[in-house]
């Protein structure tokens, strides 16, 4: 086949996998892996205010990045050469196809949200607001506890909001320039930045690179974010041209210079607020309840497969598959030397 439509189907195959398939185990994640390395690495470090910190923060990102996009590289490149060698170049070719499109699913998530999202709805819907306190719990930081129905069902949709740029965009964007290492390359310092990012003493020096490193990955996709956000409300039927100007005047009320962007200009077209006690309220309509919750997951999914099978497909067919192919070259000569 020609080299864009194995670009084509790699994007589709692993758009279905998240739908239909949906993430992996907890305990076989490769994000659960990563995040055991990096925690032992957190626990056998006794000096935390030297330069010499901010290094190994440097270094352990080198660390991740390196051994998992290399598993992954070692994976598409081995499947590939050992289903042509053992039954026929076609066949290695479809399977080269579907293993990519199994790793490129693992760094990002389109539908795992609505998941999450469903079981407090139905707490909320039955009146059972300790239940979704509780679930809710699972998907924000905040402390949760006592929280009342208005404010659960915000924190549903802060989260599926500002997860798009995370969880879809930025990933997306990267697999389309530079193929599986451009998304384990922004899955990495996500998650470091998730683990480590946080401005105190213990973790100010040795977050501060993957903080850093995933805000600049972060800038681009989140500013565009609006654009698609108002395009899928446009073909919702929703208030699509309130989504851009709010984004623009509303983006700095959260402390992260990413993450605003996409929650005002979802907050916008939903006609809904938004709002964490203390820290921001953004929109002007009133708090959001159930119906709310599911109109936004539905918002972000049909923006994060709009982003996907455009952008995200046209990049890769372009740049990122070549990209890939380049790196798994390099494991080529050695499984012909092994085999």
């Amino acid at each position: 086949m020609e080299l864009w439509i194995d670009g084509v189907l790699i994007i589709i195959a692993a758009l279905l996998i998240d739908r239909f398939i949906g993430e992996l185990p907890n305990s076989v994640h490769p994000l659960r892996w990563m995040g055991n390395i990096l925690g032992f690495i957190d626990r056998h470090i006794s000096r935390r205010d030297t330069a010499g910190t901010s290094a190994i923060g440097f270094l352990s990102y080198l660390l991740v990045f390196v051994l998992f996009c290399g598993i992954a590289l070692i994976l598409t490149s081995l499947t590939r050469y050992a289903v042509s060698s053992l039954v026929s170049p076609e066949w290695g070719e479809i399977a080269w196809i579907i293993v990519t499109a199994f790793i490129f699913k693992i760094t990002f998530a389109v539908f795992s949200f609505r998941h999450h999202c469903d079981p407090i709805i139905d707490d909320l819907e039955n009146g059972e607001t300790e239940k979704a306190a509780e679930k809710v719990q699972m998907i924000v930081s905040r402390n949760t506890k006592g929280m009342d129905p208005e404010h659960i069902a915000s924190s549903c949709c802060e989260t599926v909001s500002e997860n798009l740029v995370d969880s879809v965009y930025s990933p997306v964007l990267y697999f389309g320039i530079l193929g599986i290492p451009g998304a384990v390359m922004f899955r990495c310092a996500n998650l470091m930045d998730a683990m480590w990012g946080y401005l105190n003493d213990k973790y100010a020096r040795l977050g501060f690179f993957p903080a850093k490193f995933d805000d600049v990955l972060g800038f681009f996709t989140s500013r565009i974010s609006p654009y698609f956000i108002a395009a899928a409300a446009a073909a919702m039927g929703l208030n699509w041209r309130a989504a851009v100007p709010a984004a623009r005047e509303g983006h700095s009320l959260t402390p992260s210079p990413n993450s605003g962007w996409s929650m005002t200009a979802a907050a916008a077209v939903l006609d809904i607020s938004m709002e964490k006690k203390g820290v921001y309220v953004m929109g002007t309509g009133p708090l959001p309840g159930p119906d709310d919750v599911r109109l936004c997951c539905r918002l972000i999914e049909l923006a994060s497969v709009m982003f996907i099978l455009s952008a995200g497909l046209i990049l890769y067919c372009l740049l990122g598959i070549h990209v890939q192919l380049l790196a798994e070259n390099i494991f080529d000569g050695i499984w012909e030397a092994l085999f």
